[in-house]
């Protein structure tokens, strides 16, 4: 199937499908993700079986400043889909696990809340995973600042990105 013939049978489902550089987004709000999760999965001519990727962007300033992003692929058919979920509000933004229906979530879901800082409703250990537990903020949003890193060579300070000179 065709991402075009795919986007046509997902419009009849879902108002907001769209192609793009032969790729299928489906734009959904968060209330709707395993709604949407599930009947991508569970139509057998699609069979979207695989949750390949989970992650997230974050847009400052925009509406919604937050997006989780789902690449579901399904394994019997070779094609894929991508769904797309914007949050509100960077403060705690929160959507529903997905990781009772696709475990690979599970992992994937730890590291989106650690590095964006969005709150998974229902997941089962939703700690973080990369950075230490005393860690204060989400480093992947880009209203963190970026900090400078001190090196071992004799008490040496790297400034952070935006603060260095070109000399």
């Amino acid at each position: 199937m065709s991402p075009e013939e795919i986007a046509a049978r997902l419009r009849d489902r879902f108002t907001d499908v769209l192609v793009a550089r032969g790729e299928v987004t489906v734009l959904v709000t968060p209330v709707e993700v395993l709604t949407v999760l599930a009947s991508l999965r569970d139509d057998a001519e699609l069979s979207f079986d695989t949750l390949s990727c989970l992650t997230a962007t974050h847009h400052p300033g925009a509406a919604p400043p937050i997006w989780v992003v789902y690449e579901l692929r399904s394994t019997e058919h070779r094609h894929r889909v991508r769904v797309k979920a914007g949050l509100e509000g960077d403060d705690a933004p929160h959507v529903p696990s997905a990781t009772p229906m696709f475990p690979t979530a599970n992992w994937q879901e730890r590291e989106v809340f650690d590095l964006y800082g969005v709150r998974f409703d229902g997941h089962p250990e939703l700690t973080r995973i990369l950075m230490p537990d005393e860690w204060e903020g989400h480093p992947l949003l880009k209203t963190e600042d970026l900090g400078g890193v001190t090196t071992r060579f004799h008490g040496a300070f790297i400034p952070p990105v935006d603060q260095r000179t070109t000399t």
